[in-house]
């Protein structure tokens, strides 16, 4: 099979389409004819090396965890699912080798659920990895109907989903980002505001009772400034600042997968609540682009590979 490969840690130059044997399949994995996949910010981290010491990548290297295809074979112990469904999910393994851009991928079956009918293939790629970290993390912040949350990064792939999932359960949104993007977070239901100094002010300008909930998913201090606008009793989730957890008494998600929280994610969308932002598509053999653009951190949306 053809599959995007690295066989060492560098620049997305190091990425190369090359032929690699098609993926053994055990009793309860399938195989996944890959028809989309997507780019998350952890990918080109763990290509750089930054995270060895927490994850192991074993070489050559096929990178990528969300996928969106269709069932090519079946383990002797996967009766969910039959040749020919279509399905999308989150393939993290314990280990960083046998991932989803290629053209054939062996999935476990807990990663695993029914692709969305409304969405496209290139749609449903963008949707595992960023949205279960989304829903994860308003779940366990417990986001309810009437409730006011602040999104960081509310634009980004994971925030688009998050400030979607929230305002689905009732809330009201207020989101961060650059004045580029107010507009397309106006069309997702948010208040936008603009990141940067003097945002606990733009907030409170806003809402002058402060947040019940607020979402990290950017970093860089963001927790201990979202700490200054809680209402009584409220709380933090963070993907990127443990501090939400150890020092704010909140919540630090690293997301797993999970078929329940996919099929949470496919009820939104097949009802019309939840939409999918893509920046860019590339072809399989242009990975290394589309690595590329991810990394600036100015995509509006996920980018998505094409198999």
């Amino acid at each position: 099979m053809r599959a995007i490969t690295y066989s060492r840690f560098g620049s997305a130059d190091v990425l190369e389409l090359t032929e690699q044997p098609d993926p053994h399949i055990g009793p309860d994995t399938l195989v996944v004819r890959v028809r989309a996949a997507s780019v998350n910010p952890v990918d080109w981290k763990i290509r750089e090396g930054r995270l060895r010491g927490l994850i192991d990548t074993q070489f050559p290297a096929i990178p990528g965890w969300d996928v969106a295809g269709v069932v090519e074979q079946v383990g002797l112990d996967t009766t969910e699912f039959q040749v020919g469904d279509e399905v999308y999910g989150y393939v993290r393994k314990d280990t960083v080798q046998g991932g989803t851009f290629a053209e054939l991928v062996a999935a476990p079956v807990r990663t695993l659920a029914r692709k969305p009918s409304s969405l496209s293939f290139e749609e449903a790629a963008a949707v595992p990895l960023a949205g279960l970290t989304a829903y994860e993390a308003i779940r366990r912040a417990g986001v309810k109907d009437g409730q006011t949350v602040l999104v960081h990064a509310a634009a980004g792939g994971v925030g688009a989903f998050g400030v979607q999932i929230a305002k689905a359960l009732g809330a009201r949104v207020i989101g961060t980002a650059s004045e580029a993007n107010h507009e397309f977070l106006r069309g997702l239901g948010a208040e936008p505001v603009t990141y940067g100094d003097g945002l606990a002010d733009r907030v409170r300008a806003v809402a002058p009772d402060g947040v019940d909930v607020v979402l990290d998913f950017v970093g860089g201090g963001v927790v201990a400034a979202g700490a200054e606008i809680l209402a009584d009793g409220g709380t933090i989730a963070s993907i990127a600042d443990p501090t939400a957890r150890t020092e704010h008494g909140g919540h630090y998600v690293w997301v797993r997968p999970s078929v329940a929280g996919l099929d949470a994610l496919t009820a939104l969308f097949d009802a019309g609540k939840l939409s999918v932002e893509l920046a860019q598509v590339f072809d399989l053999a242009d990975a290394a682009d589309a690595h590329r653009a991810s990394e600036t951190g100015h995509t509006r949306g996920k980018v998505v590979v094409r198999v």
